[in-house]
């Protein structure tokens, strides 16, 4: 069951919900009782986007609808490009979209993604395939600005060939209900996987960070961050599953979700989890959430720090850990400031 599928059948009970295990906490069966009939088609020009003209070219997805030159996402080997992905909702209604994204041998690719509500009230799908030869490295660097009243999906499955290298920061401050999902088929064999994430939201808005990543072979490595801050009545949900499957020897796999609760009906519900069915592994999570330090809090009042800008500066610093992850320099700084501008409102 999935948002695609229910939204071209227009069946609403193949919407994914509470009794579907992984979707418990992003229960779409019982808050959409009909689907809205499908975005118009638009022609207007696009505003800038998060990241503005950073990169060398991009591509579009406008209510679902293909504005671009898609072959710019198929990478022949060797080839190296940083390029904008935009997902754009500029009516009500109900639309998906598919994007196919190749590497070839050896290609690099930073990838500028983002999800832009121009409208509200919207339900749209998006669904990715991403695929990595040998020695190829994608850095995906996510930016998710849907509007209070939509809801929202992203699905990417990411399969890796040997000595491949995949990076991925999630930003975003939710949505009516917005969920996130990756899932990444890991071979082993000297590939590298890095998945970070951080969620910041308020007023009534909800995001689900969800992950699987399955290591299949030897030597292979993952190193996962996620941070969350949630005030008002808002709910961050984070999900994280990493699988070592049987003969999966020297698999190094770390996993760590921290988020801050910032007021009493705010609520973080996080199941990290690791499975293991390999000998010979270094594996370990670790998941904490709890209020702001008050010692620290109270070392920088006692030099001289207002309140209010001292919770801004522990609550920076904390986001921050996941920005400073970002191996794109010029997108890292647009990330940082995207996210100040969130948690200063």
């Amino acid at each position: 069951m999935s948002l695609a599928t229910a939204l071209k059948s227009g069946d609403v009970t193949l919407l994914p919900g509470k009794r579907d295990e992984d979707w418990k906490w992003t229960d779409l069966r019982g808050l959409l009782r009909v689907l809205p009939a499908a975005s118009p088609a638009s022609d207007a020009a696009l505003p800038p986007g998060p990241f503005g003209d950073l990169g060398e070219g991009e591509t579009a997805l406008v209510n679902g609808r293909l504005r671009g030159d898609p072959d710019l996402l198929t990478l022949a080997a060797g080839q190296s490009r940083v390029l904008r992905l935009r997902f754009v909702s500029t009516a009500e209604g109900s639309h998906a979209a598919h994007v196919v994204v190749e590497l070839g041998e050896g290609a690099a690719l930073t990838l500028l993604e983002s999800y832009e509500g121009l409208a509200d009230g919207y339900v749209a799908d998006a669904g990715l395939e991403i695929t990595l030869a040998k020695g190829a490295r994608l850095e995906r660097i996510v930016v998710a600005a849907d509007t209070e009243g939509a809801v929202s999906v992203s699905s990417a499955v990411v399969v890796l060939a040997p000595e491949a290298r995949f990076g991925q920061t999630l930003l975003t401050d939710g949505a009516k209900r917005q969920r996130i999902e990756t899932r990444i088929a890991h071979p082993g064999a000297l590939a590298e996987v890095r998945l970070d994430g951080a969620y910041l939201l308020a007023g009534k808005r909800h995001a689900d960070l969800t992950t699987v990543v399955e290591h299949q072979g030897v030597d292979g490595t993952t190193s996962q961050l996620t941070k969350g801050v949630v005030r008002d009545q808002s709910r961050g949900v984070f999900q994280g599953r990493i699988v070592v499957e049987e003969g999966a020897d020297r698999t190094d796999a770390r996993m760590r979700h921290n988020a801050l609760i910032l007021s009493d009906r705010a609520e973080v519900d996080a199941k990290p989890e690791l499975l293991i069915f390999a000998d010979d592994v270094q594996c370990a999570h670790g998941n904490t959430i709890g209020a702001l330090d008050e010692e620290a809090l109270f070392y920088m009042r006692q030099r001289g720090l207002p309140e209010t800008e001292a919770r801004a500066l522990l609550i920076e610093a904390f986001v921050g850990q996941v920005v400073e992850r970002i191996d794109h320099e010029p997108a890292r700084e647009l990330a940082r400031a995207w996210a100040a501008d969130r948690l200063r409102a």
